[in-house]
């Protein structure tokens, strides 16, 4: 037990992955697991070349909203 506790069930069975090792999300590209699905979608963008996170000024996107958010202030 480490410890951490959870307002909701859902956020504590993400958690508990952590613990186990468990990894059910797979990345039809190259096969590699994830415990958490939004890690899944963030590293399929390696693959496809694409972001979730788009700029609305330019074409560009991003993999994590902290790099969109440092590339908006070259825009400013």
């Amino acid at each position: 037990d480490c410890g951490k506790s959870f307002v909701d069930s859902s956020a504590f069975n993400r958690h508990r992955r952590v613990h186990s090792g468990r990894e059910p999300f797979t990345c039809p590209d190259c096969g590699r697991d994830f415990a958490d699905k939004s890690e899944l979608n963030r590293h399929r963008s390696v693959h496809t070349g694409k972001g979730p996170f788009d700029c609305p000024d330019c074409a560009k996107s991003f993999s994590c909203s902290s790099s969109l958010n440092r590339h908006r202030r070259l825009h400013s």
